[in-house]
């Protein structure tokens, strides 16, 4: 068993133990995340990729959740977080001007400090490229 992330000081996180605790709701809920994500992820990062300061971050993610090497623990976290930012319903609307993206923001800190050592440099450039190139640069 892994150690865990220590996420108080008197709480650890270890995702793979939640993750075996149940076998059949977690590929069923890791399926439908990953159909929401293919549906509505690239419509909506082309739109709001000169708007949000964490679309480099979203993007990793997008590529990381679609490597074979990445535990699949952290692909369902990834998954679970892109569906959130593909969701038009959350926490604080998008639509809000000044407000409507940080709670989406908070979604991505809060997964990259848990699985951020998945990301590797080879996502991190290809998102780099798509941020240039959705930004026409």
């Amino acid at each position: 068993m892994s150690p865990g992330k220590k996420v108080s000081p008197d709480v650890t996180f270890d995702a793979a133990e939640v993750i075996a605790k149940d076998h059949a709701l977690v590929p069923s809920v890791m399926k439908l995340n990953e159909q929401r994500v293919e549906r509505g992820f690239w419509p909506k990062i082309a739109r709001v990729v000169a708007r949000i300061p964490f679309a480099k971050d979203a993007l990793s993610v997008w590529y990381c959740a679609r490597d074979d090497d990445t535990p699949i623990a952290a692909k369902g976290m990834m998954l679970a977080a892109l569906a959130y930012f593909v969701l038009p319903v959350d926490a604080i609307p998008d639509f809000i001007a000044g407000l409507g993206y940080t709670d989406d923001a908070a979604v991505f800190a809060a997964l990259m400090a848990v699985i951020g050592r998945n990301l590797k440099s080879s996502h991190k450039d290809a998102a780099r490229r798509d941020i240039a190139r959705l930004r026409g640069e």
